[in-house]
Parts: structure tokens; sequence; C-alpha cells
């Protein structure tokens, strides 16, 4: 099909790839004749004699993409300036001859052992300046000029050598970056800080004034005095902190436009990167980063310890259509089975593989990749579950990984469609920062838990809802929700409410609207940026000591916080029946213009979140995709004037439900009843 020729500006000489790329950077659509399926795909720790076996099998399974040469740094150049292609070269052609596109990667992951050990001052440091050191991965500061310098010379020449190799479809910048290295306090660090808070503020006086430095001796009166957030005697200034969160989301984005800016002028494949949305990844925005892709692409993994872990897929998946502004996405990875990083690393049950991947491609998902390919028999992740596990392909694992693969070649045509959505919940990583800095209120106020609490009572309604940034055009959705948007812009609190002026419903939970985009206290009553909003005004917050519970009037019970409210204007829908409020309004709506906006002053349980929720989604009128038992998701795509039905069967008994198409899974017509069997999932095309 092909040969290679040449060293490390040698040339393709035959056919190309499977699909182009269409679209504009951050917004297109892989249209290729298939649906992504593959891992992430290590061959340089195996034999070569490995390789061939490898590809074989691959084709048994249906696997079309694999991400070649993350973590080959310390091979492609054992010395500086010295790199050796020779195996890359080889296996390349061995996936193309085999049919199997790559998702070749810059490989500048982790440095090489070697640049430590010659440029010490590139390895980062925590807060109280210890060290990190090689051993590990993503020992490097994501500031160093001298890991720049490096890394992008290695892009540079993988990227010259392969820019027309006919296996690359994508390009792969870094892996999962800030992972382990998400801040670093170093000198270097410390100079990059200071120069980006030159370029924010201008001079420091603006600085001083953002910082609040009036308080306790703060003041800066040359910028060589600012420092990162070190380790302190006590809580360090606080809009300090929310800064270097934002500087070092900065830094790893600067490392991921800089490599991409190498790639812009040597090749013409699409680039991405791996995010990791929903895997608890805190100090990453990536809603600054997606135009700097050309396709969102997302790590995801279950929390063991969830029993509803399948709702937090969900939820992660929304949040990268979110990020991607709606568009398909890549799921880069996930697992078939245990991960080796948690306490407790559970296997996944029979037929819980494919549910899992189905329920990623419902919500958006244009490919399925996991990590990876073969079982490592070394290092830390040698019990990290694979494609093909240790146990070889006569498995569970590997008998599922090729139903999957069938079950993605007859769905092919859902690819280039979009997720149907009338819900909006507002997220927004500044104000998870924000709303956990310390010196709070009450430390039991977690950004993520009204934003799971409110999704959860969704997903249980069978509502689909797109999970995105503030700044996002609302005007499409019949009801927003507004958990715990501690930190707001003056901009984003004004759209919400002419959003809602005409004719849209909301929902503002507690400590929302609290501070500005500096971290200061919006003046005159909380929730501050809410209160015209909402038509409520809180004098103080209650919060509650732990264990403490206090219970509503209209028979709902709360935990966590309760604050003093006023009604101005807002009409009281229930209130404390006891606490340390009693007769104090805890949840109200508010009529403006058009719409209402609703207020939860308090953390309701689970319950009451369920009526809440449903009264709501009756009151904006929501409908779910269809009607479907408790347990069983169901999930619409759509292109046009065609639509297709995900119906994911979580539960251990049959699911029934109504529905008219075709059964693209079995190709069996679906004139009346659909019945999914317990653990399966069944798709829809529906008729026009």
């Amino acid at each position: 099909m092909g040969t290679w020729q040449g060293e490390i500006h040698g040339t393709w000489q035959g056919d190309r790839g499977h699909g182009t790329w269409q679209g504009d950077r951050g917004h297109g659509t892989w249209q290729g004749d298939r649906i992504a399926f593959g891992a992430d795909y290590n061959p340089e720790q195996w034999p070569e004699q490995t390789w061939a076996t490898d590809v074989e099998l691959m084709r048994r399974a249906g696997v079309n993409l694999v991400s070649v040469g993350i973590f080959s740094w310390a091979l492609l150049e054992p010395t500086p300036g010295r790199y050796e292609f020779g195996w890359l070269d080889r296996v390349l052609a061995l996936l193309h001859d085999g049919g199997i596109d790559v998702d070749l990667a810059t490989a500048t992951a982790s440095p090489p052992p070697w640049l430590a050990h010659r440029h010490p001052g590139t390895l980062p440091r925590r807060a109280d300046q210890t060290v990190l050191w090689p051993g590990a991965r993503q020992a490097y500061c994501p500031s160093s000029p001298v890991f720049r310098q490096h890394s992008l010379a290695l892009v540079e020449a993988v990227a010259t050598r392969y820019t027309d190799h006919p296996a690359v479809v994508m390009w792969h910048v870094g892996n999962e970056l800030g992972c382990h290295n998400a801040h670093c306090y170093c000198d270097v660090s410390a100079e990059a800080f200071r120069g980006w808070l030159l370029a924010r503020y201008g001079d420091l006086d603006s600085l001083n004034d953002a910082w609040g430095t009036a308080f306790w001796s703060q003041r800066y009166h040359d910028w060589a005095e600012i420092n990162p957030p070190r380790t302190a005697p006590t809580f360090v200034n606080p809009t300090q902190q929310l800064d270097f969160a934002r500087f070092s989301s900065d830094e790893h984005r600067a490392q991921l436009r800089a490599e991409r800016s190498v790639l812009d002028r040597l090749v013409r494949q699409p680039v991405t990167t791996n995010f990791m949305i929903g895997t608890g990844s805190k100090y990453l925005d990536y809603h600054s980063w997606a135009d700097d892709v050309d396709l969102v692409a997302n790590d995801h993994y279950l929390t063991a310890a969830d029993p509803e872990s399948h709702v937090g897929l969900a939820l992660a998946a929304d949040q990268t259509r979110g990020v991607a502004r709606g568009a398909p996405w890549l799921l880069m990875e996930h697992s078939t089975s245990a991960v080796n990083w948690q306490p407790r690393n559970l296997a996944k049950a029979p037929g819980q593989l494919r549910r899992n991947s189905l329920a990623h491609l419902a919500r958006g998902a244009d490919g399925i990749l996991f990590f990876q390919w073969r079982a490592s028999l070394a290092g830390a992740e040698k019990f990290h579950s694979a494609m093909l596990p240790h146990a070889g392909p006569e498995t569970k694992v590997f008998r599922e990984v090729c139903r999957l693969g069938a079950d993605l070649r007859a769905l092919a045509e859902v690819r280039g469609s979009r997720v149907d959505a009338e819900v909006a919940i507002l997220f927004d990583w500044e104000a998870w920062w924000g709303a956990e800095l310390d010196a709070h209120p009450s430390v039991d106020v977690d950004y993520g838990d009204r934003l799971r609490a409110c999704y959860d009572a969704l997903w249980r309604a069978g509502v689909t809802a797109d999970v995105v940034h503030p700044s996002t055009d609302l005007a499409g959705y019949r009801l927003v929700l507004v958990p715990t948007l501690y930190l707001v812009r003056d901009a984003d609190a004004e759209a919400l409410h002419r959003y809602v002026e005409r004719g849209g419903t909301t929902l503002v939970t507690y400590f929302s609207g609290i501070v500005d985009e500096h971290d200061h206290v919006r003046p005159g009553g909380y929730p501050g940026a809410f209160r015209d909003l909402l038509g409520v005004r809180t004098e103080e917050f209650f919060p509650l000591a732990v264990g403490e519970r206090v219970n509503l009037d209209d028979g709902g019970t709360a935990d966590v916080w309760t604050e003093l409210l006023h009604p101005l204007g807002a009409e009281v829908l229930a209130g404390y029946a006891d606490g340390p409020l009693p007769g104090v309004p805890a949840i109200t709506r508010h009529q403006l213009g058009d719409g209402a906006a609703w207020y939860v002053g308090t953390r309701l349980d689970r319950a009451a979140t369920t009526r809440l929720l449903t009264r709501l989604l009756t009151d904006a009128g929501v409908r779910p995709a269809a009607d479907a038992p408790p347990g069983v998701e169901v999930v619409r795509r759509r292109r046009d004037e065609q639509s297709w039905l995900f119906v994911v069967n979580h539960t251990d008994e049959a699911a029934t439900l109504a529905g008219t198409g075709t059964e693209l899974l079995t190709g069996h017509p679906c004139t009346g009843e659909l019945t999914v069997a317990p653990g399966e999932v069944a798709v829809l095309r529906e008729h026009p």
C-alpha cells in the first residue's frame, strides 16, 4: 500500500488516509466513513514480533484508530538532538497496511531523564518548594523555557518526518496536560507569573486594587515583590490564589498553543489533545482551550466508589459537549474494565464496557477509544485494563471489545449528528476555583455538589442537559440551572437576567453571585449579582454544623447551609420549619418579565431536589426524550430531519417503552413497543 522512503526528511509514497477534516478550528466534524474505535497503542513496550499480532487482533476487533507515540520521547530522542525513528517508521507502516489510522502524538507528554539530569531547573516545585523528581511522568515546570525549547524541537522533528504519512489522520499534543503538574511554584514560574500579571493588569495600582492588598499590609510597590501563593503562615490572599490558578491553566494552554504552532507550519491533519473533563480535574479551564484544538477530545474514567457512576459518566459527556459548543467530540480514553489508580479498582461487570461506551456515543462522541490496546507487563499501569488483557483474546473483555466494534460499524450513520437538549446548566472552572478557596463560611460547600444534584434529578427525569459556560447564548433553552455560581462576571449575570425577562426559566442555588471576577464581595446583600433577578436579599449566612439538618414547611429536609433571606418581590414557596431560622424563606420564585427565576437558599436532600426539578421542568415545558422506566437512559441525537434515539438500560430488568423506527443494532423493525434487555443498549433510527 505504499513505502516509506528516506530518513528524517523522507516522504511517503502511496494512498492516503480514510477521512477528511471539515470546518473551522474547534467547530468542525470528522467526516470519515466510520465511527473512530481504538486505543492508545504503545508498541515500544513490546518485542517487534508482537506488532503483527497486534494489528491482526485489532482488525478482528474492528479497531480503526490508535494513538501512537504518546510516551515515546526517551526512545525517539535518546540523547539531545539525536533522533531514532526507525521503530516508529515500521509501526506506522504496519498499521497503515492493516487499514488502521493513527493519531500521532508529539511525544512531549513526559520528558526523558536526560532533560532533568542536564537541566534540573526544569523540574516543578510544590508550594513548600519540594522538588518533584523524575521517575513518574510530567516532571517538568510548564513555564520552563528550557523544557519548551526541547519539547518544540521534538515536535518539529516528528512533524517534519511524518507530515505526509498516510497512516496519520490526526495529531495528538502532549497527553493530559497539567494532570500531575497543574501548578509549579519555582522561581521560573514566579517570573512567568509576574509577566502574566503585568499583561493582565498593566500596572501595580490595578493589581493592588484587584487583589485588595490594603488588607493585612500586602500592598506591592515593585513587581519583583510578587511571588506565587507559596506556603505562608496563614490564609494566602484569595485573589492571588485565584489569579495563580488562571495563570497555571494558561501556562499549560501556552504549551498546547506552542506545539500547535509548530504543527500548523508543517502538517495538514487536525490537531487535538485529551482533556480530563469530569474526572476531578479542577485546575484547567477547558472552556478557554476549546479554540486551540480542531476537535475536542476527552478522557473519562468511572469513580468506582460511586454506585451511580453511569450518571457521572453522562454528566462528563454533557460537559465535554458543552466545551465543544455542541459539536461532536472524541472519547480519547476510557477503560475496558478496572483502572489502577483508585484505592479499590473494581472490574466492570459483563456488558458494562459496551453500555458505558454507547452512553458516551449517545451524548455526542463520534469516536470511542480506550487506554490502552495491550495491557502492560511492567510499570505503574500494569494492572490497568486494556482492550487486549494479560489473559489474551479468549476473554470476557476482548469478546466485548469485538462486539462493540461491530456495534460501532452498524452505527456509522450517527456520526456528525448533534444531541438534543432543552436545558442548560451553567458551569465555570473559575467559579469552581473561587468557591473552594479557604476562609469561607463553610468547608462543606462543594462546587460540584449542587451541579451533580441538579444533574441527577434531570437524569432520573429522562431530560438531557447541555453543561455550558455562563457566557453561552441561552436563547434556545427552556430552562437554565445555575448551581453554586459563586463567581460571576457582570455581563454573564446581565445575560441571565435578559434570558428570564424574555420568557426563560432559571433556578439559582445558594452561594451564587457572591463575588466578581476579582473575588470581591458584591455589596448590598447576597446573592449579589442575582438579587434583582431573584427578587430576594440575604443579609447573613447561617451555615449548619456537621450532621445538623433542618426541616422545611413543605415536607423537605436540608443540611449544610441556610441563610437569612428576605423576599423583595419574590413569592415564597417554602420556608424553614425549624433550625436557626424558623419561618424564614428557603425557596422562592420571582416573576420577571415573561419568565421566572427560582432560588434555593439551602442544600435540599435528594427527594426535595427531585420534587423541585420536576416542578421546574413542568413550569418550563420541558419533556423527556421518551417515557422510560426508572434507570433507563434515553438520549436523542439529530442531524437535519433525521434523528436517532439511544436507549441504555442500566437496570437488572428488561425495560419496555414505546417507539417507532428501525433498530440499528439488529436491523429489526420497531413499530410499537421496544423491549431492551437488562444492561443492554438499543438505538432507533426515528422516522423524520
